[in-house]
């Protein structure tokens, strides 16, 4: 008896270095059951990375709050992204802070609604 066959994951690229494109392109076409969508093709997800430098002027995040804010984003606890980055539960602490600060946050959940809704993330 065969096992059930599992539907692919269609996966889209947006990111604005073209070199990484490619080398996420490249690594990920050989993941099974994951395919990369066609130009104009719906994605189940898709793989998001700006260029800091263009983001809205009035936001002005270092590229390490820009990656905290990506892992708050996926639900990262404090701990998580410490481990993730490589870095303090503290130094993340201050990070997260602030990033309430500078998107004039109430909380972790407000500042990546804010940061979605001012374009700094895609969610």
């Amino acid at each position: 008896m065969s096992e059930p066959k599992t539907a692919e994951i269609v996966l889209s690229l947006e990111i604005d270095d073209p070199a990484l494109a490619d080398r996420l392109a490249a690594l990920l076409g050989n993941v099974a059951g994951l395919r990369l969508a066609a130009p104009g093709e719906t994605a189940a997800a898709t793989v998001v990375a700006r260029d800091p430098r263009s983001m809205p002027e009035d936001i002005a995040l270092t590229q390490r709050e820009l990656d905290v804010l990506a892992l708050m984003a996926e639900g990262g606890s404090n701990k998580m992204i410490a481990r993730q980055l490589g870095i303090s539960v503290h130094t993340v602490k201050f990070h997260v802070g602030s990033l309430l600060d500078k998107l004039d946050a109430t909380g972790r959940t407000d500042a990546v609604a804010h940061a979605a809704r001012r374009g700094v993330i895609e969610l």
